[in-house]
């Protein structure tokens, strides 16, 4: 997400950060090429207009131009005010003081709410809350069903509908069953148009005055740009919404619709959608998607995620084999497969400050399926291959890409990576050596 505004944007304080002395004239310069990123990023016009203002303003006094460091001062200032301009700090969501909670997902079709709802199912049972998920979807019946599978994945209660085709009675019988079975929240995923219609909005309001939300968030794609914007301003301003929950974040490049919401309704990004899976749901902190956006990095994101799928005393072990150089294939196999549950490979690698930067990883697009190759070549390597890489000499490589049904070529790459890996994580165990990754200092 936000891929070819950051790129843009880091050009463009690359040259201020080179100027010993800013002007006026420099910052206005800079203004200009800043706008037009963020208008080519697809964020609202008069978003964009009144924030180049304020950063105009901010920008052109004397404790910025007269400083040491100007250029870092003006970076400041950018990423302070995107932090304002997403909300300032993340919302959480309010359960209130009814048992079962509802909260009632709205939005247009094919926005992604049936799939958001067992993602956000999947969060709150995290927190140790019984959910219960219902669908009134009565015009889609592949909703219902949808719902059905993937809430069993998640580990939620479902409510059965059948021979039920009322929304209204469904979301009432619903509400009574979860109270019942003693269920923390219902989750209600409504039925949704391609595009907003007058009898729509008329079933949502039934359905909001009869269970009374604690909460009511909007599903927006992120996808649709500006488009997203507009539907959300229309729905709260006829149904009254409480938040957002923006969709595909993992696919759009822009990223103008999550930088424009909140200035235009009013009403925050509580959560992003970041992948397919039922975990791929993150809480939206807009603190670390300005820093993201700039290039710096979400380490606090990667250390959650991080924190969220290793074992510690795993760890440990892990740490002890790099310093003592024993990091071998299996190690280097199994590291691979905890990237695989942090999520997508692109993803991590937006969290790490100065990785976008580095010389290796330019004009590399990130493959989550080379993970899957690289995993199939360990596995037909025997177990001494596997604890001594320099005993695969020419003849082992052959059959080790004919039992994977990859190329030798394909087995060079990954040991030349697997060595890589050794040599970086080896000087991340050293002494300052993670504070120079920090940094992106770390040659690859």
């Amino acid at each position: 997400m936000f891929d070819n505004l950051t790129e843009k944007l880091d050009g463009i304080f690359q040259k201020l950060k080179a100027r010993g002395r800013l002007d006026e004239n420099n910052i206005a310069s800079a203004l200009r090429e800043i706008r037009i990123a963020l208008l080519e990023a697809d964020v609202n016009f008069k978003v964009v207009k009144d924030l180049i203002e304020e950063i105009r303003s901010r920008s052109v006094g004397r404790e910025v131009l007269e400083s040491i460091t100007p250029g870092q001062q003006v970076v400041k200032i950018v990423h302070d005010r995107l932090v304002e301009l997403m909300g300032g700090v993340s919302s959480s969501l309010r359960f209130g003081s009814r048992i079962p909670a509802p909260i009632m997902l709205v939005g247009l079709q094919g926005s992604g709410k049936t799939t958001t709802a067992v993602k956000l199912a999947s969060v709150l049972i995290k927190q140790r809350k019984r959910v219960y998920l219902v669908s009134v979807d009565v015009y889609r019946p592949a909703a219902i069903e949808q719902l059905k599978v993937l809430g069993r994945q998640a580990g939620a209660g479902i409510f059965d509908s059948a021979g039920i085709s009322d929304p209204l009675a469904i979301c009432t019988q619903a509400m009574e069953e979860a109270r019942r079975n003693g269920y923390d929240v219902i989750v209600i995923d409504t039925a949704g148009r391609l595009h907003v219609d007058e009898q729509m909005m008329e079933e949502l309001i039934r359905l909001r005055d009869a269970v009374h939300p604690s909460e009511t968030l909007f599903v927006a794609d992120a996808m649709t740009g500006q488009i997203a914007v507009n539907v959300a301003a229309a729905f709260n301003d006829r149904l009254g919404i409480d938040g957002v929950i923006m969709t595909k974040m993992d696919g759009d490049a822009r990223g103008g619709a999550a930088l424009s919401l909140k200035a235009v309704i009013g009403k925050p990004i509580k959560f992003i959608g970041i992948g397919e899976k039922i975990d791929a749901l993150e809480v939206f902190h807009p603190e670390r998607m300005a820093s993201r956006i700039l290039g710096m990095g979400d380490i606090l994101s990667l250390v959650e995620k991080a924190q969220a799928t290793v074992d510690e005393k795993e760890a440990r072990e892990l740490e002890r084999k790099i310093r003592k150089n024993e990091f071998n294939l299996n190690d280097f196999r199994d590291q691979l497969n905890q990237i695989k549950k942090m999520g997508s490979l692109s993803d991590i690698i937006g969290m790490i400050p100065g990785m976008n930067k580095m010389k290796a990883l330019k004009d590399v697009t990130p493959d989550d399926k080379e993970l899957v190759r690289i995993a199939a070549i360990i596995d037909s390597m025997t177990r001494k291959e596997r604890l001594n890489y320099l005993i695969i000499d020419g003849q082992r490589r052959k059959r080790i890409a004919k039992g994977s049904g990859t190329t030798v070529q394909d087995v060079n790459r990954l040991l030349k990576s697997y060595v890589e890996m050794r040599k970086m994580m080896k000087k991340m165990t050293a002494k300052g050596g993670m504070k120079s990754f920090m940094r992106g200092k770390l040659p690859f």
